[in-house]
């Protein structure tokens, strides 16, 4: 299936979320599950608790911090999208053979042998799980981008500490929605209901094969991380200009092109009011029309409003680079990326050509599915996702 086709499939179901949420009273990010250790280690599903800002826009959860008076500075803000968070190095921390070896094991018919029917079962638990929930499947392709931006992709996202120092709990992965987190649950839940492949297929796996079901086919054959802190968590912010996304991008291996190429995924979503609301009437980038109806968006309370990424939010397109072409772009990391020549030309190749975008998409998003994959020296098959064990 074409990356546009497997997107759109996913992504128009995505409007009505927007709609059906909109009167949302914004949760409590404090962790409510009860504690790790007296968990019975099973296969019976509980919501994973974050926090109940939506991943696809709404409310920011994590706008003012515990013990704070004030919101967040701009420096510290993040990405808190529907899809792409870029990465810090996490390649860099696992030595080369590990990571030659690693990326040798991965194929598409890595359990061919052991879970004949794995795609089949995961593809129709993720299509049950988007019935009960429209964005259950774009949000496990967020958090699929999140766990691959720390330690790689090895399901270290999913990971429920009980001195709480995880990962999920970092504030930067507080807009993470936890429909993102039940789709895998549930998927690894139905996965090892079959007895031919119980504790056989690594969350990571799982997590990679729901994401695909918003987007394209995935390499298997990661094993899943066994530690998870919240210090591990370094995501860029919106404030970052072309050489600092470029630093977080070259350090995992991405050139320029691919990076302009993955932050294309910002063609489907939205984003909340604190992510560019410091834009409005002072960045001169920004389209003065735009700036007039954010303005009239976000009004004095900026936690309560969201605004969509390009005008066709519930397609994957080309239209988010047609928008910073006309000065549109809601992100100021994303804006940079035609204000600032260097990059100029790439834009207006996507702008020009959406067949160039999609290939390049895919390309670079299988790209960043092999980083810091876990062997079966380095990593393990989780029974339970939330628990190493």
């Amino acid at each position: 299936m074409s990356c546009v086709v497997a997107a759109a499939l996913a992504a128009r179901r995505l409007a009505p979320a927007y709609k059906s949420h909109a009167a949302a009273s914004l949760g409590s990010n404090a962790p409510s599950l009860s504690n790790p250790a007296s968990t019975q280690r099973n296969h019976q599903l509980e919501e994973l608790p974050t926090a109940s800002c939506h991943a696809l826009g709404r409310r920011h959860a994590t706008a003012e911090q515990p013990g704070s008076s004030n919101h967040r500075s701009m420096a510290s803000l993040r990405l808190g999208l529907f899809v792409l968070a870029a990465v810090v190095s996490a390649a860099s921390l696992i030595p080369p053979p590990t990571v030659a070896q690693a990326q040798q094991q991965l194929r598409r018919d890595y359990y061919a042998s052991v879970c004949p029917n794995l795609e089949n079962i995961v593809r129709s638990s993720v299509r049950q799980s988007m019935a009960q929930s429209q964005i259950s499947a774009p949000a496990a392709l967020r958090l699929f981008f999140h766990d691959c931006a720390v330690q790689g992709c090895d399901a270290s996202i999913m990971i429920v500490n009980s001195n709480g120092d995880d990962e999920w709990r970092n504030s930067d992965n507080q807009s993470l929605k936890r429909e993102g987190f039940n789709t895998i649950l549930s998927a690894k839940a139905a996965v090892d209901s079959d007895p031919q492949c119980r504790n056989k297929v690594s969350c990571a796996d799982i997590l990679a094969l729901a994401a695909r079901e918003a987007v394209l086919q995935v390499e298997l054959g990661r094993y899943d991380g066994r530690t998870s802190t919240k210090s591990s968590v370094v995501l860029p912010s919106v404030t970052f200009n072309l050489d600092k996304l470029n630093a977080f991008f070259s350090n995992l291996g991405f050139n320029q092109t691919e990076m302009i190429a993955l932050l294309g995924a910002h063609t489907l979503g939205a984003a909340d009011c604190p992510f560019f609301q410091y834009r409005i009437g002072t960045d001169p980038t920004m389209d003065q029309s735009l700036a007039s109806q954010l303005k009239s968006t976000c009004g004095s309370n900026p936690t309560n409003g969201f605004a969509f990424l390009d005008p066709s939010p519930v397609n994957f397109d080309n239209a988010f680079y047609r928008n910073l072409q006309g000065g549109r772009g809601l992100l100021g990391s994303d804006q940079v990326l035609y204000s600032d020549q260097r990059s100029r030309a790439t834009v207006d190749g996507y702008a020009s050509n959406q067949g160039a975008f999609f290939a390049d998409f895919v390309a670079a998003i299988t790209k960043l599915g092999r980083v810091g994959v876990k062997t079966a020296a380095t990593g393990e098959i989780r029974r339970d996702c939330r628990f190493p064990n």
